[in-house]
């Protein structure tokens, strides 16, 4: 029950709080961290490595506050070692893994890149996400539209798509309803936080 008395809405999965804002949210919102047997911290971003861990809310300034104030050592409940560009190597295992999950949903075919094949995709409702390169044309992306009650990315490049669907480069993608779709949706919440989206109005042809 939150402070006003109105019952938190807990089907997002169990929360965890972020040791720089002391905000509580859903572990898809957060980034875990742990000590290594040499004391280096190792940010785990699957979630899955074994001892105490410690969260920081995936947004690029509060995962630098949590470096700066030297957070960790407190979260972890011992010293620990922050290895330099940090923030860097979070947002670089971020897109790895989107690229991953993307990549695994187009050999099950619940993915597509593309601009005729996305298309296609919007107009028999089979898409139930749009993703579009941050790089890629103002114009030539205004002519597909995310899909109703559907979701948008528009924050990895037009490298970083094509390394998903094995091409040098994608400007337009699209996923299907079920399958990956919501591990995809969240992981790229995640590096959303991460990272600058202005792409400076620098288009990129179709690769």
């Amino acid at each position: 029950m939150t402070r006003g008395g109105a019952h938190k809405d807990r089907t997002e999965g169990p929360e965890r709080k972020c040791i720089a804002t002391g905000e509580a949210r859903p572990r898809y919102g957060l980034i875990r961290f742990v000590a290594g047997p040499d004391g280096q911290l190792v940010p785990d971003i699957a979630g899955k490595l074994p001892g105490r861990g410690t969260y920081v809310a995936a947004d690029r300034d509060v995962l630098q506050k949590a470096v700066d104030k030297k957070l960790f050592a407190r979260g972890l409940k011992q010293q620990v070692q922050v290895p330099d560009g940090l923030v860097d190597e979070v947002e670089r295992q971020l897109v790895r893994r989107v690229v991953d999950l993307l990549s695994l949903a187009r050999k099950s075919g619940d993915a597509v890149a593309g601009y005729e094949k996305v298309k296609t995709w919007l107009d028999k409702e089979e898409a139930q996400v749009l993703i579009q390169a941050s790089d890629g044309s103002g114009r030539g992306k205004t002519k597909l539209s995310t899909p109703h009650f559907g979701k948008y990315i528009g924050w990895l490049t037009a490298d970083e798509l094509g390394m998903a669907f094995g091409r040098q480069t994608v400007i337009h993608a699209a996923l299907a309803s079920g399958g990956l779709a919501k591990r995809v949706v969240e992981e790229a919440q995640r590096l959303r936080g991460m990272r600058k989206t202005d792409d400076g109005g620098k288009g990129r042809a179709e690769g």
